[in-house]
C-alpha cells in the first residue's frame, strides 16, 4: 500500500514535512496523553478512598447489627467475638474490633487501624471517633 500512494503524482509535489508527523507534533500528543492519564489516576484513588471509608461504616453497622440480634436471642450481650462470628457473622471483622465485652452491656466498638482498609478517624473527619 505503500508503494502505492509513493508511486502517485501528489506524493512527490509535497514537502518533507508535509509526507508525516514531525518530532514536535509526536511530542505534543505524548504530552497531552500524558496529562490525561495524571487525570485518571488521581481521579481512580479518589474513588477508592471513598471504597475504604463506606467498607469501614458498613462493617460497623453490620456488626452493630450483629450484636442486638445476639441480644435478641439471647436476652444478653456476646461477651467475645467468638460467639458473633459463624452464626450471626460470617467472617471476623477487619475494620472494626469490639472491646470492653459484659453480657450486661454492649460491646463498645472501634477502627481498626491495622487492618487491610484504613479506617483511621483521623484522615477521615465523617467517620467520627466511634463507628
Amino acid at each position: 500500500m505503500l508503494k502505492h500512494i509513493k508511486n502517485t503524482p501528489e506524493w512527490e509535489e509535497k514537502s518533507l514535512g508535509a509526507k508525516g508527523f514531525t518530532l514536535i507534533e509526536l511530542l505534543v500528543v505524548i504530552v497531552i496523553l500524558g496529562i490525561l492519564a495524571a487525570v485518571v489516576v488521581f481521579a481512580v484513588n479518589g474513588i477508592t478512598d471513598k471504597g475504604s471509608v463506606s467498607a469501614c461504616k458498613t462493617e460497623a453497622r453490620t456488626i452493630k447489627t450483629a450484636v442486638q440480634a445476639y441480644n435478641a436471642q439471647y436476652a444478653a450481650y456476646p461477651t467475645s467475638l467468638a460467639q458473633l462470628t459463624g452464626s450471626f457473622l460470617e467472617k471476623a471483622p477487619e475494620n472494626v474490633t469490639l472491646s470492653a465485652f459484659s453480657a450486661t452491656a454492649a460491646p463498645n466498638l472501634a477502627w481498626n487501624t491495622t487492618g487491610k482498609s484504613d479506617c483511621n478517624p483521623a484522615k477521615h473527619t465523617d467517620l467520627g471517633a466511634t463507628p
